[in-house]
């Protein structure tokens, strides 16, 4: 993937994880969009917090970069409880989540990220903590070996994938709360810019915000890092400040265009309408044909394309929409007498 492409990318980059947290709003009232799961998340912390329980767990999933980790710190935040968090990767051994578990404290809100990717002995060993607020080890080995139990604190457990279908129903049936987040409109999207700039004291237009909130894929992540970029080139080659131009003149620099397509969407979609006559193309042949993973099309790059209707996902394979040639104005290949897939050197 070129840098240009990564400028839109969803999936955090380092250099972007502080920049982010600073920008995290700390409560519901301050968080924008999403307003079924605000109000889901809302009457369960107040009824949790009038009872002095643990609130129920909590699943969050959905696209990255619409805000999963950060509900889950203003779960925290407003249940006023200690935060701690980890990831499925991070926990590899049963003693890792032993470690983690027996420091738990009472209400604790305790987030596990990429929980999709827990290991299948770890997730086993979680089961019992997240219902039956107990830990089970083994002590021993062999013939002499023996399970204690060790109870741990009622806490509460948000939890965060970005596929849903990956998380096993053992460990789904034992959330409370299951909540999808989705993209976000434009407005919202608007207000999460401008708040973004505030923080950051960026002078921009309503109308300038709108353009990156526009481009920015309805996920927030993307916003802020464009409205980065977008800040770069108003200080070097405008006056500091941004509005509509300026925001249309560095976007466009970066070449993600009015529906936020960068060159790799573009490659992707042109391969199939000029390539394949519009499809249907399997999604193998369709990765060695653009020298992509084919997990990284389907997790990446399809989502947004088949939500524009650009792309439809067929038992056949992929198959561009009229929408998709309409939009990007490809010749249309004859497929008579065959698959209309031109040679190597057509």
């Amino acid at each position: 993937m070129t840098q240009k492409a990564g400028v839109i990318s969803p999936s955090p980059e380092e250099g972007d994880r502080q920049f982010e947290a600073a920008l995290r709003p700390p409560s519901l009232s301050e968080f924008t969009g999403q307003p079924k799961v605000k109000e889901i998340l809302s009457i369960a912390i107040q009824a949790a917090r009038a009872r002095g329980e643990a609130m129920d767990h909590v699943l969050l999933h959905g696209p990255p970069g619409l805000g999963k980790t950060t509900l889950a710190a203003i779960v925290a935040q407003e249940l006023e409880v200690p935060f701690d968090q980890t990831s499925g990767p991070v926990l590899q051994k049963k003693l890792d989540l032993t470690g983690i578990l027996s420091n738990i404290r009472d209400r604790q809100v305790f987030f596990i990220d990429e929980v999709h990717r827990l290991m299948m002995d770890v997730e086993e060993m979680l089961y019992s903590a997240l219902e039956d607020y107990r830990v089970d080890i083994l002590i021993g080995a062999g013939a002499g070996a023996r399970t204690h139990s060790l109870p741990i604190p009622r806490f509460t457990c948000v939890a965060a994938t970005t596929r849903q279908g990956l998380v096993s129903a053992p460990m789904r049936g034992r959330f409370g709360l299951v909540l999808r987040l989705n993209h976000y409109d434009v407005d919202d999207m608007t207000k999460i810019v401008t708040r973004s700039a505030a923080l950051l004291d960026i002078q921009v237009d309503p109308e300038g915000a709108r353009e990156i909130s526009r481009r920015a894929r309805g996920t927030p992540r993307i916003a802020n890092r464009l409205l980065r970029r977008v800040r770069d080139y108003a200080q070097v080659r405008a006056s500091g400040h941004v509005d509509l131009g300026v925001a249309q003149q560095a976007l466009d620099l970066l070449e993600v265009d009015r529906y936020g397509l960068d060159e790799a969407d573009r490659k992707l979609m042109l391969t199939i309408l000029q390539n394949y006559g519009g499809g249907p193309v399997g999604l193998n042949t369709l990765a060695a044909a653009i020298d992509e993973q084919a997990d990284t099309i389907e997790e990446v790059y399809e989502p947004y394309l088949i939500q524009l209707g650009f792309l439809d996902r067929t038992p056949r394979g992929r198959i561009a929409t009229e929408r998709a040639w309409d939009y990007f104005k490809a010749p249309r290949r004859s497929t008579v007498g065959g698959a209309g897939q031109p040679g190597l050197f057509d």
